[in-house]
Formats: structure tokens, sequence, C-alpha cells
């Protein structure tokens, strides 16, 4: 070859670089997967668990005895939400409902448990032990404890407003003594009682 020939180029073949994780050895790759899945399953939890609390079910405690004999002390309930949003709510359903600005009977509270007994329109009052709903003895086709302790008076329920009483008769203040519940104030419908376990079962 003449001495001024131009000298040809030298090429080295390097092999195409794999992405930065392909350069990380396989167990880190592993562990770096397995955190990435696990905080995938958390974050999804936590954001179900959210939504299921904010806009379907969610748990109560039960602090007194103005559910007796249906709700003890202690008891922890699931109510739902949904029922109130889009249901229908009826005479005898067991309702949580936010406490009544006039509700004073003992310490503070935020959330009251009361079953229905009279819905709009309906005119309510008691002679002794029978509740009269539209003129007409109503049947409490559930355990309930008499007397039935303050009288109701005669009280027509507003729209959009329900009257609620404890099944302790006796020994529950509710809207004898503070008035009716609107149904922007519902929660939740009561419908299982988880705990104890040995009395699990719907209400």
């Amino acid at each position: 070859m003449p001495e001024d020939a131009p000298a040809e180029p030298i090429v080295v073949d390097t092999p195409d670089l794999e992405p930065a994780e392909e350069l990380l050895p396989a167990p880190r790759r592993h562990r770096r997967k397995v955190i990435v899945e696990w905080v995938v399953i958390v974050v999804a939890a936590v954001l179900v668990s959210f939504f299921m609390r904010t806009f379907a079910f969610q748990t109560f405690y039960i602090p007194s005895a103005s559910m007796q004999p249906t709700l003890l002390v202690g008891d922890r309930i699931i109510v739902s939400k949904l029922s109130v949003d889009f249901g229908t709510i009826n005479r005898g359903d067991i309702l949580v409902f936010k406490a009544p600005p006039a509700e004073n009977c003992g310490e503070p509270v935020t959330d009251l448990v009361k079953r229905v007994i009279g819905l709009p329109g309906d005119h309510l009052t008691s002679k002794g032990n029978t509740i009269y709903v539209n003129g007409a003895p109503f049947a409490e086709n559930w355990t309930h404890s008499e007397p039935l302790g303050q009288a109701i008076g005669n009280v027509t329920v507003p729209a959009n407003q329900y009257f609620m009483m404890g099944d302790n008769h006796n020994n529950s203040c509710d809207s004898r003594m503070w008035g009716t519940v609107p149904r922007s104030d519902l929660i939740g419908k009561a419908f299982l009682r988880i705990w104890p376990l040995s009395r699990l079962g719907f209400l």
C-alpha cells in the first residue's frame, strides 16, 4: 500500500447498551419489582378502603344502652350509606345520623343510632305505652323495652325529616327530646352486627 494512502478507520463492534435497570444484577431487579408491586397493592387497598368508607359502608361502635335489647353497649355494626342515598327509608329501619344541634342528653356525641318511628307527613302521638301513627296503634315488630317513658305529644313529621326513637323506650334520648332528623343528616342504614361474634347477625 502506498505510504500516502489514507489509513482505514478502525471499527470497534460494541453492543447496544441496555436500559439502566437491565444493568442491575438480577437479585436487585427482582427486589425492585417486588417493592413496586407491594406499593401498588397498598395504595390500591387504601384507595378502595377510603372509597368504601366514604361512599358505601362504615362501622360504628354502640356506646350507650338506648337501643337495648337490639343493640348492646360495645356492639359494633355496619351501616350502608348507599341504602340512604339510593334506597327507601321505612318505619322500623335502624339509622345512624349526625347528632342534632339540640341534642343535650349527656356527653357530647357526633353520631347517634335510633329506629325510624315516623316518616315525613306522619302524625304521631302516644297514650300510655302505645304509640299511634296516623291515628292507628303502631305495632313494633321488633324487640323493645317498655314502659314508653316520656310521651310523644302531638307531632306531625315535616317533609324530608324523620322521627327517631331508641328501642329502650324509657332510657332513650331521642326525637321526643330534640325533634325530628332531616334526611340530609342521615349517614346510613344499620344492617349487620359484627361484634361480638356471639351476636353476629343481620338487624
